[in-house]
């Protein structure tokens, strides 16, 4: 709800509302009804952890449902260790392994790697610069990034991390003009990458060089502005306009319970959504799948442990303040909803 990622938050809420609302429907969890109890995870990882753990050693929690860093999950999955169960929904660098994390989101292979390759065959995007916060999720995204880069017979010419809450980009920038390179990655969070993307458009360098973000969202693109969004490029396992029956019911059944004025749905709030829907089903698989679990989901996802799930990955480009889809980079193709 606070620092970069903040930006995220009001959506983020609203669809672990509306999750939460869909399953009291249903009868609740083991016969109770489930209510929220909401933790700030935008401050330091470590008195995250600490919050957690007061909230586990109270009986005030049975379950953490979360969207957000990867330096928060590590803090979390050390702190919880088991006790209860911790369903992590957004993207992540993969690998976590700690007992009684699951895990939902889209991995760099599964999410860098075909847009990398895409860019590069269609978009002639072979010498790379990558840009990120300093900390996991960007260190080791672009430890992979280099790789795939790498075997497309592309180039790294620069490689930069910045600490989180950054809004002077000047020196990232200087290089990245001095570079040559045609394209950028940018592993940047939330307020971070609106704040990157706005004076990136401003040096007239998206007329130079295209970007591509695992991270960005309709939020975000919001906030950025229609005249800094030229050449972006974003790859996610949701987007809001896909035109499935699924998604059309999902908008539907948000718009009805929020109004109008409701925030913006994208990625990340709907992964929390779908992170409610797969504690529903662990619920009934008592915590143990040995099959893949089918759960509320607006995409068609499936769940059988943190190394093999079923998730679609869509690439789409900025179009002023909207995603225009460009292909399906993983699962069943698509549509796109007006």
């Amino acid at each position: 709800m606070s620092g970069p990622a903040g930006i995220w938050g009001p959506t983020c809420l609203a669809c672990a509302e509306l999750a939460v609302d869909e399953i009291n429907r249903r009868g609740g969890l083991r016969d109770r009804a489930v209510s929220l109890v909401i933790a700030d995870a935008g401050e330091d990882p470590d008195r995250v952890a600490g919050v957690a753990a007061d909230l586990v050693a109270t009986d005030a929690i049975d379950a953490v449902v979360g969207m957000h860093i990867s330096a928060v999950r590590m803090a979390l999955a050390e702190t919880l260790s088991g006790q209860v169960p911790y369903i992590y929904t957004p993207l992540y660098e993969g690998g976590e392994a700690h007992r009684g994390v699951y895990c939902l989101g889209e991995t760099p292979d599964e999410q860098l790697r075909p847009a990398l390759a895409w860019l590069t065959s269609h978009r002639r995007a072979t010498r790379w610069a990558l840009i990120g916060n300093d900390y996991v999720w960007p260190r080791r995204s672009h430890a992979l990034a280099r790789r795939y880069i790498g075997e497309m017979g592309g180039s790294v010419l620069v490689d930069r991390y910045l600490p989180l809450g950054t809004e002077d980009f000047d020196v990232a920038l200087d290089e990245l003009a001095r570079s040559g390179a045609d394209a950028v990655l940018m592993s940047l969070v939330g307020q971070d990458s609106v704040h990157f993307s706005r004076d990136f458009a401003a040096r007239g360098l998206d007329r130079r060089m295209l970007r591509l973000s695992m991270a960005t969202d309709e939020n975000m693109l919001l906030a950025i502005g229609p005249e800094n969004t030229a050449g972006l490029y974003a790859a996610a396992g949701y987007f809001a306009n896909i035109a499935t029956d699924g998604n059309l019911s999902f908008i539907e059944r948000y718009r009805a319970r929020f109004g109008v004025r409701a925030p913006v749905l994208s990625a990340l709030g709907q992964s929390i959504y779908e992170g409610f829907g797969l504690l529903e089903a662990l619920d009934r698989d008592d915590f143990a799948p040995v099959r893949p679990l089918g759960y509320s989901t607006t995409r068609g996802s499936s769940y059988l442990d943190n190394r093999r799930r079923l998730t679609p990955i869509h690439l789409a480009e900025a179009d002023g303040i909207e995603f225009r889809l460009l292909r399906n980079l993983a699962g069943p193709g698509l549509s796109h909803a007006n």
